[in-house]
């Protein structure tokens, strides 16, 4: 498969899971990732991955990172088992077509400040998965963040049906 054609059945695959995920009415009910972990002065919250068809290749990361400290930081990698790479990604609309690309240098993640990957904006890409992403299990990644600290989670897999009633918290701060 051409990277072309790899990217695009990706962006696809995210676009479906964003898609369904916008068409609720922005409510905040959810019980899915609340625990909340600490990372020196970044609280990591709301953590899943959306279930996934039996043959997806491709699957987002989310979460809400709010930087508690003095100093800006930055998502720089992220690492899982369950996918060939993990890239970090944010996706946008060019007139009617969604984008999706990879930033380079991470996600900038301002002193003061909350950062919200969810669908249809900044996420982790889950790129090559190792198998499907089943609701009620769970999915192992390591986020490394510039100021040199890592963290190991366990993001749920939620359902599709669960994400859509997510609430609608859009994408706070910046994607460079």
């Amino acid at each position: 498969m051409t990277k072309f054609a790899f990217l695009t059945a990706g962006a696809l695959a995210l676009a479906l899971s964003s898609s369904i995920a916008l068409a609720h009415d922005g409510g905040h009910g959810h019980d899915h990732g609340d625990d909340m972990t600490m990372v020196g002065d970044l609280e990591l919250s709301n953590l899943r991955v959306i279930e996934t068809p039996p043959n997806a290749r491709n699957a987002g990361g989310f979460l809400t990172i709010m930087n508690m400290g003095d100093s800006d930081d930055r998502l720089v990698a992220a690492f899982s088992p369950a996918a060939e790479r993990v890239e970090l990604h944010t996706m946008t609309m060019d007139g009617d077509v969604m984008r999706m690309r990879e930033l380079e240098d991470g996600i900038a993640l301002p002193a003061g400040e909350m950062v919200e990957l969810a669908p249809g904006g900044l996420h982790v890409m889950f790129i090559g998965l190792t198998g499907p992403f089943v609701a009620g299990e769970t999915v192992a990644v390591t986020l490394t963040f510039e100021s040199g600290a890592s963290q190991d989670l366990t993001l749920p897999v939620i359902e599709r049906a669960m994400e859509m009633n997510h609430g609608g918290h859009g994408t706070h701060g910046s994607t460079n």
